[in-house]
């Protein structure tokens, strides 16, 4: 529910690199990740579980990053990442 709300906001469309059809890779990465997420673990296809590697990819990198020093909480880097359903804010 918090990624689904999170996607309607601006900061979500705003951030992240265009994926060609104007929206961004990570939105559209979220979008998917809803999706996923209310599917049945049961019923996910090879296509399903590829995309959440990737999700767990994107973040293990963007975390290794550690963003910026100053204004993390309202930062693009954060609103990419919570994108891709993850917020760093929360880790701290």
């Amino acid at each position: 529910k918090e990624l689904e709300e999170f996607l309607e906001n601006d900061e979500s469309r705003e951030v992240g690199a265009d994926s060609g059809d104007g929206e961004s890779t990570g939105h559209k990465s979220g979008v998917r990740i809803v999706e996923i997420k209310r599917t049945n673990k049961d019923d996910l296809d090879d296509d399903q579980w590829d995309h959440m590697a990737t999700v767990v990819g994107y973040i293990k990198r963007h975390l290794s990053q550690g963003g910026p020093k100053e204004d993390k909480k309202s930062s693009n880097w954060r609103y990419s990442l919570m994108n891709w359903g993850h917020d760093p804010c929360k880790d701290d």
